[in-house]
């Protein structure tokens, strides 16, 4: 069910004054956590925890609002964080301090899974966000002041106290957030590619290879005359005719004799390499 984030009233309560808090959205909701932490299941309790979500729903929305321009919407970072604002209500006790202290980190921590977890187009390792992050930071805080160049992988490794090698693995994370579409264009001229143009396609050239080297064996066994069928009929491209002609047998003769032919060739280089299907025959030999 999605939380209405649209309006958000503080309730009833009376504000802390601004000196005791931190923040003006953060009103003095003490009596209401209070009075829930000792009630039963029921309508009562469930108004009472309403109460509290609408009273505390400005501060969710000001942590999403610290997300935004990250490629998600200003009303799913909002809808996450009224997610983690139900959990730190419903998990907090009021004996331990303040609400405020508990919810933020508790809200806070749910809007960053929701961009580890759903936001990455491919799944790539905790470790690796991580260090994408710490490397998103640096370049940031090494870069505050203006006209300061880019930082070098060295000066990103000192400013966070990683490797050089973590470092690259950061930076290539940075660039992994989200993918291209395979139409994408890579080139703006009239002879653009499509990034599907660069990439590489299975050779067929390898499975001539590995039938003309399976077939071999099989040849060499075959009798002479077959072998010359064979040949005329693969090689010389004679039809089945003009081979029966010239070795003084019949046509129908010829073909029995390259259906055979064929037959045993393949048999034997299925049986030496453990492949199954139909084969090429010696018409890759």
């Amino acid at each position: 069910m999605l939380i209405d984030t649209s309006t958000s009233r503080p309730g009833t309560q009376t504000p802390q004054t601004t000196a005791a808090r931190r923040h003006d959205d953060a009103p003095d909701t003490a009596e209401l956590f209070a009075r829930l932490a000792v009630m039963e299941d029921g309508p009562e309790r469930d108004a009472v925890r309403d109460e509290l979500v609408t009273a505390w729903l400005p501060m969710a929305h000001r942590i999403a609002g610290r997300f935004r321009d990250r490629g998600e919407s200003v009303e799913d970072l909002r809808q996450v964080a009224a997610l983690g604002l139900v959990k730190a209500i419903d998990r907090f006790d009021p004996e331990r301090g303040a609400f405020e202290s508990y919810a933020v980190p508790t809200i806070t921590g749910e809007v960053k899974r929701h961009f580890r977890d759903r936001m990455w187009a491919l799944r790539v390792p905790r470790r690796v966000q991580e260090l994408r992050n710490k490397v998103r930071v640096a370049r940031r805080e090494l870069t505050q002041t203006p006209g300061s160049p880019e930082p070098t992988v060295a000066a990103l490794a000192a400013h966070t106290g990683l490797t050089e090698d973590e470092i690259n693995c950061g930076l290539e994370a940075l660039e992994s957030f989200s993918t291209l579409s395979l139409d994408a264009e890579l080139s703006g001229d009239d002879d653009g590619y499509s990034l599907a143009d660069t990439l590489g396609a299975p050779d067929a050239s390898y499975d001539v290879v590995i039938d003309r080297e399976s077939a071999k064996e099989g040849l060499r066994r075959l009798p002479e005359r077959e072998r010359a069928i064979l040949y005329m009929r693969f090689f010389e491209d004679m039809t089945q005719s003009r081979i029966a002609d010239q070795l003084g047998i019949s046509q129908m003769h010829v073909s029995r004799l390259i259906s055979r032919s064929c037959a045993r060739v393949r048999a034997e280089a299925m049986g030496h390499n453990g492949r199954k299907g139909g084969g090429r025959g010696p018409s890759a030999a």
